[in-house]
């Protein structure tokens, strides 16, 4: 067996009195804090990769990453094909839990709650800010689905292209009735920063209202142990 190499997460760690009334304002900044570090040092890749765990119907758990192309004051979101794994499962079970984690900074954030599907204007404009190839891709691939060949897959691909030549206009190529995104409305947010020999701060907005992540009067905060 390998020797296990060990890291000590010198971060700085996370206070009671850095905290906001709601977990809103802390997400913003991490998140643009993730952004930062990446264009300035490179060590952050993809500070948008949310982790996404879903139970099917059967109650099997199953987790992926994912990218965040979605975050307001109502919560974090990503898009999918509504036939892919993670769309039947939500439709069985919309209980759901997502982390956002950037190592090189010893931060993270947890999500869990319920998944609820993002308006169809709000998917609608997403899609067609999309690079031309993501949009055909959408069309062409049957998400999670078993395929033979990778070829069969580029066929599709080349059967849409053709359908819908690119033109240069964000509209050339509509959005797929089976494609859509989700937004995760918390009932939990957890800040964790890590700290030396594992006594990391973990603060946990915990929902007590129906506000959004901006409301104060909707959470109160406790601390976990690490």
């Amino acid at each position: 067996m390998q020797p296990i190499k060990r890291w000590d997460y010198a971060g700085e760690g996370l206070d009671e009195h850095e905290l906001p009334p709601g977990p809103w304002n802390l997400i913003d900044q991490w998140v643009a804090d993730a952004r930062a570090r990446q264009d300035e040092r490179g060590d952050v890749p993809e500070p948008e990769a949310i982790s996404v765990a879903t139970v099917g119907g059967d109650g099997q758990p199953h987790v992926r990453t994912v990218l965040m192309r979605y975050l307001a004051q109502d919560g974090p979101g990503f898009y999918t094909n509504f036939g892919s794994r993670k769309g039947l499962d939500l439709a069985a079970n919309p209980r759901i839990a997502a982390a956002l984690t950037w190592p090189p900074m010893y931060r993270a954030i947890r999500f869990t709650g319920m998944a609820q599907r993002l308006p169809e204007q709000v998917t609608t404009d997403y899609f067609r800010s999309r690079p031309y190839g993501s949009r055909i891709g959408a069309w062409a691939s049957h998400q999670s689905q078993p395929t033979a060949t990778r070829a069969q897959l580029e066929e599709a691909v080349a059967s849409y292209e053709a359908k819908w030549p690119d033109t240069g206009s964000a509209q050339g190529v509509p959005l797929p009735d089976f494609w859509g995104g989700y937004v995760v409305h918390c009932d939990e947010v957890e800040f964790w920063a890590g700290r030396s020999s594992r006594l990391h701060d973990r603060l946990v907005y915990v929902r007590t209202g129906d506000g959004d992540l901006a409301d104060g009067t909707s959470w109160r905060i406790e601390r976990r142990q690490p």
